[in-house]
């Protein structure tokens, strides 16, 4: 039944997106965004007028501080988004009815097109002469209207044998038409009984506890919950139908989603947007908020979709698929476990919950460290609790996803969608150079006062830490450049912006790169991990 999974994915995502679109924080960000690209754009005008070269740099540091806004305002958009994961799935249904799916077996009707319109049949009144009156009548006229009468004849006789060999034509071809109509309507409506029959099917299975549709059932209610772009949406179900226990394996978003900048200010001196970095602290303290959070929507989004009894008990474990900065080795450490019954967690309001509060009341595992990819002792052994008859692994953005995953990129097409991105934010590009950590340029920046060389270096291994710093800073002096930027796509570590030391490089780590591809390039990017390795 996956199709139907997908349908259904597919219908959330719009009233998703026309939810968004409605949103007043939605619309003040366009605005923001909107009056950021007028101001660039005055500015540029003004700096191609030499009459207006005094304007120029006023409208330049509009321009830049509209910026600061605009890229402020994603920022906590983002910030708002991660703290409603919970709630926003509170005033949703999470129930699907199986029923929505059946197609309708009519077809459009019998259009025959002109193929339905007799051709008109000649008439005779529009070939016979006209009878010779007054003198004509008397001068032989009789005799010509004879002759044209005959002459008439002929034609008319002619026009209707053609006639009627246009309407047999027609008639077959209508018949033709119609016995392809029949066919087509017959073939259709075979294949939406067939359709519907399977869903009837599925959906009889589901209400007999069916372990294998169970399975398929809440992999399409977990499938349905909209999170944001960057959420790996992976998971692992098993159903064991005698306990009636519903186990999760769940593929939690890493610590990247949160963003690691709090602020932007535009710095007049140094002509640049200097990022104002989110305190560790406070970045543990969401992580740890967003991985409660994902896990009471899961429960609950179970919990409201059964409501044929399925499920008496879920045991939830959610792992991380990331890289160990320390060690640069793949792990997938169990970072919550939480195993409780149908009857306790309904028992819950979750509208006025704490959500790493709530789980510490189900006595669910959390750890206090997920930064550190700090394992806890997890409530059940997913491979050896499980029936591996009654399991299924879901991948819903793999399976309909059709953003471009920055990770699996093949080298030559990150390096042409880096060049790409600069470009169009008005770098001159080179050829790109790979190093033994990433790619490198040597870019120009055009602007006549503010411009001149820029090295910028892009790597999508790990995490870029101050080695990687003092590289492009030896860089940019070795080339002589005014500025550096490095993008990591595996993100910046702390002593990464200690490092910079007020020295004119800029850092972009993986969710900021992809905020610039959508707002300069409109490409909406993601990120995630390919199997066990990422592509550096």
């Amino acid at each position: 039944m996956g199709i139907i999974r997908d349908m259904q994915r597919a219908r959330a995502t719009q009233a998703f997106d026309a939810q968004r679109a409605g949103n007043a924080a939605t619309r003040q960000r366009e605005l923001i965004r909107r009056n950021a690209d007028l101001a660039i754009a005055a500015a540029q005008q003004a700096a191609s007028d030499v009459e207006q070269q005094r304007q120029s740099r006023r409208l330049y540091v509009e321009a830049r501080t509209a910026d600061a806004a605009a890229a402020n305002a994603e920022i906590r958009a983002r910030i708002s988004d991660l703290d409603a994961l919970l709630l926003s799935t509170l005033d949703v249904d999470d129930h699907i009815d199986l029923d929505q799916f059946k197609k309708p077996l009519g077809v459009p009707p019998f259009d025959p097109g002109p193929l339905g319109r007799p051709l008109p049949e000649p008439a005779w009144q529009s070939y016979v002469p006209p009878q010779p009156r007054g003198v004509g009548k008397i001068l032989g006229g009789e005799k010509l209207h004879q002759s044209q009468t005959a002459y008439a004849r002929k034609a008319y006789e002619q026009a209707r044998a053609r006639w009627v060999e246009g309407e047999e034509r027609r008639k077959r071809q209508l018949k033709q038409r119609r016995q392809a109509y029949d066919e087509t309507k017959r073939a259709h409506e075979a294949k939406m009984l067939a359709y519907n029959a399977e869903v009837d099917r599925f959906a009889a299975a589901v209400a007999g506890a069916d372990p294998a549709s169970v399975v398929e059932y809440f992999a399409m209610v977990l499938g349905n919950s909209i999170y944001p772009d960057d959420f790996p949406q992976h998971f692992r179900l098993a159903y064991l139908p005698k306990q009636k226990h519903l186990l999760i394996e769940y593929h939690l978003p890493p610590i990247e989603v949160i963003p690691v900048v709090k602020e932007y200010r535009f710095d007049r001196v140094r002509d640049d947007l200097s990022a104002v970095p989110r305190d560790d602290d406070d970045v543990r303290r969401r992580y740890v908020d967003i991985i409660a959070r994902v896990t009471l929507r899961s429960i609950h989004e179970v919990i409201e979709a059964d409501r044929g009894g399925l499920v008496r008990q879920v045991s939830f474990n959610g792992i991380v698929d990331t890289i160990d900065r320390r060690t640069g080795r793949f792990v997938r450490p169990v970072l919550v476990s939480v195993q409780t019954t149908r009857e306790t967690f309904a028992a819950i309001k979750l509208r006025r919950v704490d959500p790493v509060a709530c789980l510490k009341h189900l006595q669910g595992a959390l750890s206090t460290t997920p930064d550190e990819l700090t394992s806890v002792p997890p409530k059940i052994d997913f491979d050896a609790d499980a029936d591996r008859d009654y399991t299924e692994e879901f991948n819903v953005l793999a399976e309909i996803d059709a953003r471009p995953n920055l990770v699996t990129l093949t080298d030559e097409q990150w390096e042409h969608q880096i060049a790409d991105l600069f470009g169009v934010m008005g770098l001159q590009m080179d050829d790109a150079a790979r190093t033994a950590v990433g790619v490198r340029w040597i870019a120009t920046d055009p602007r006549p006062i503010f411009g001149g060389k820029v090295v910028l270096h892009a790597m999508r291994g790990g995490a870029a830490g101050s080695a990687a710093v003092h590289a492009l800073a030896g860089a940019v002096a070795a080339a002589g450049a005014t500025k550096g930027i490095l993008v990591s796509l595996g993100g910046i570590e702390p002593g990464a912006y200690e490092a910079l030391a007020g020295r004119p490089l800029e850092l972009i780590d993986g969710q900021a790169l992809v905020t610039l591809l959508a707002n300069h390039c409109r490409i909406k990017a993601r990120i995630e991990l390919a199997g066990n390795r990422v592509r550096g």
